[in-house]
């Protein structure tokens, strides 16, 4: 899975063009991620870059150009997000329909203040700052398709694809696995206990077989 924020981060400067022309990169960032209505640069396009950055992730999308669309998606990460995880913001009032949404980077200092990183941010692909207080929700996207994840039991000493697939959806349902890098380590089966852990019905054995992969895809797809 690619990283979300170093695919948002390669579109840095793309910005709207004034006047009747339009910048064709923004353009495309609709019709890749199935918005084939948008012709333009000016249709309020922050959920839109949100929605193409996701499918290049191979992250789960709303689909929809309205920013707190985005709610819905995931799982809930307010009280810890990190950066990567998905944040919606209120605009005119927290009780309107609009809002704007990027990718979380960071607090400031004092905690007042959000960094996004995100689309059509002063009309352009930037790293922006916003208030902590309106924000609306942060959210940890899971994985668009399980299929990655290996069908076959996975243990202690495995190394490969399937071992990082696993870490990767491990670490966006909210377990700690350390590095991603294919290497089923300590860290990895403490991460694969604890998942176990939090089930009422799994062994707690550190080995991901057939029912705790089951129980993992079902903490994704909530």
């Amino acid at each position: 899975m690619k990283n979300i924020i170093q695919i948002a981060a390669n579109e840095l400067a793309q910005k709207e063009i004034s006047g009747p022309e339009h910048n064709l990169t923004i353009v495309n960032y609709a019709k890749e991620a199935g918005f084939t209505w948008v012709n333009d640069d000016e249709t309020a396009w922050c959920s839109i870059f949100m929605n193409w950055v996701a499918l290049k992730a191979g992250l789960k999308r709303s689909k929809k150009a309205d920013a707190r669309s985005w709610l819905k998606i995931g799982t809930k990460s307010d009280g810890s997000p990190e950066p990567g995880d998905v944040v919606v913001f209120w605009r005119e009032s927290p009780q309107s329909w609009k809002g704007h949404v990027g990718i979380f980077f960071g607090y400031s200092a004092n905690l007042k203040n959000v960094f996004t990183l995100g689309g059509n941010q002063g009309n352009s692909v930037s790293i922006a700052s916003y208030p902590a207080n309106m924000v609306l929700g942060f959210r940890r996207l899971g994985p668009q398709t399980i299929a990655a994840l290996a069908d076959k039991e996975l243990r202690f000493g495995d190394t490969g694809q399937e071992v990082r697939a696993l870490q990767e959806a491990l670490s966006v349902a909210g377990f700690a696995c350390g590095k991603i890098d294919g290497d089923f380590g300590i860290k990895t089966e403490a991460a694969v206990r604890a998942l176990q852990a939090k089930s009422t019905h799994l062994n707690i054995d550190g080995i991901f077989g057939k029912n705790t992969r089951n129980y993992l895809i079902t903490l994704l797809n909530q």
